[in-house]
């Protein structure tokens, strides 16, 4: 079992009720017909953060603020970086839904989406104008990070839903295009929200004390990244899991071999990799299984990239308290293969798998979710797995969108997914992962 810090006890904290307010003063109506249900945010105000560039997050970003137990100014340094990211990102993703068709964003669920993200850059913009000095402002501002969270939870079904109720407005290729875009975002979004999160949990004047000192030289984690994950300790619990599953629907479960090199550690974030690693063996233990070739292993090949002195001078330090010291504990990147027996992808389906809207198990999980299937249309079949399932993975598919959404992941800090399909025979999926280097 992954050990991480926990970040969800923070919401458990009784927030102070959010002011929903909405204007009833003429002169602040905008000429946008949704009006924000949850607070007041001006036209120009979006427009002009929705034209900044977005800042390209990387590892090197995440843990600049040095290893926990944090110092105060460390602390305020990563509140005052994580605040000059996410109001441009939320704005990018509120002038994305005004982008829609009218009738498609007056959809509830949609627009219940569009007034989330208009309320949490109303939260954020009072922190905006100011910098973070003190310790009662950045206690409040993780808060508002934890409310952040938590508000865009369940943004994929939701979202989901309203364009299978818009499917007759909005096409499937818009809508893969849409998906693909918010679903990218959002994944710097969260992890930026819950990197400072993790390390205010995490921070000297906090939780200061000898014990608190101890325990975090004992970690790995800078905040919610692991600087010595083991991708194959990540591989055995995604196996139990996807096993368990499994075993379940068909009585039987393949074996995972896992050679190459099952030392090799690497800096990353846990949960990234957890999830993408779920999706491909989700897919290769149903393939397996559904050709009759259960008794054939899953090889899974760990690589550790060979070492690159150019880039190890390169943004590879880690600030240790203010000071520079060398992470030695992980590697630049790591290839991960994924090989099955179980038959391969046909070239009439090849193309679609990196689609949205693409799923080889509409009929039956269509069934599972109440929903008829019975038109073909493969993109409402996705829709229905996504909206009904709300992000459910106990299901071996279905979903329709485990592998873009993991090649999302992986690509995400510079990695990617690549698929080799021997028709016929089997498939090996390549995993590339980009971590920070020595």
């Amino acid at each position: 079992m992954l050990i991480r810090p926990s970040i969800r006890h923070l919401w458990l904290r009784r927030w102070s009720a959010r002011s929903y307010a909405t204007s009833t003063n003429d002169s602040t109506v905008q000429s946008w017909p949704h009006q924000p249900q949850f607070g007041n945010i001006h036209d120009d105000q979006v427009a002009r953060l929705a034209a900044q560039p977005l800042h390209p997050l990387a590892l090197a970003d995440l843990v600049r603020h040095g290893r926990p137990p944090l110092p105060a100014e460390a602390l305020f340094s990563s509140a005052n970086f994580t605040l000059s990211l996410l109001p441009i990102r939320l704005a990018h993703r509120i002038q994305a839904l005004r982008n829609l068709p009218f009738i498609v964003v007056s959809n509830p669920h949609i627009a219940q989406i569009y007034n989330n993200y208009v309320h949490s850059l109303s939260t954020l913009l009072p922190y905006k104008e100011r910098r973070i000095t003190n310790l009662e402002d950045e206690i409040q501002f993780t808060e508002v990070m934890a409310d952040l969270v938590q508000t865009h939870s369940n943004t994929i079904p939701i979202l989901a839903r309203g364009f299978l109720e818009c499917r007759r407005y909005i096409s499937s290729g818009d809508v893969t295009r849409f998906l693909d875009e918010h679903l990218r975002a959002r994944i710097g979004t969260r992890l930026i929200a819950e990197q400072h999160i993790a390390l205010h949990l995490s921070s000297q004047p906090h939780n200061g004390g000898a014990n608190t000192l101890q325990e975090h030289d004992q970690s790995s984690y800078i905040g919610v990244i692991d600087t010595a994950l083991r991708p194959a300790e990540v591989v055995r619990h995604c196996e139990a899991f996807v096993g368990e599953i499994c075993e379940l629907k068909y009585g039987v479960r393949p074996a995972v071999v896992i050679n190459g090199q099952p030392d090799t550690k690497m800096a990353h974030v846990p949960t990234h990799l957890e999830y993408i690693i779920t999706e491909l063996l989700k897919n290769a233990f149903r393939a397996t299984v559904e050709s009759g070739k259960e008794r054939e292993p899953i090889e899974v090949t760990i690589a550790a990239a060979p070492d690159d002195p150019d880039v190890a001078s390169l943004a590879t330090n880690v600030l240790d308290g203010g000071h520079q010291t060398p992470s030695t504990s992980s590697i630049p990147g790591v290839t991960i293969r994924i090989r099955d027996r179980g038959g391969g992808i046909s070239p009439e389906v090849l193309p679609s798998v990196w689609a949205y809207s693409f799923t080889t198990f509409a009929d039956e999980f269509a069934a599972e979710v109440g929903t008829n299937s019975s038109s073909g249309n493969g993109n409402t079949d996705a829709l229905n797995a996504i909206s009904g399932a709300a992000g459910n993975s106990s299901s071996l598919a279905g979903l329709g969108y485990g592998l873009p959404l993991g090649r999302a992941y992986a690509e995400h800090f510079g990695g990617g997914v690549q698929v080799q399909s021997l028709w016929g025979w089997g498939t090996d999926v390549y995993l590339k992962l980009k971590g920070l280097g020595k």
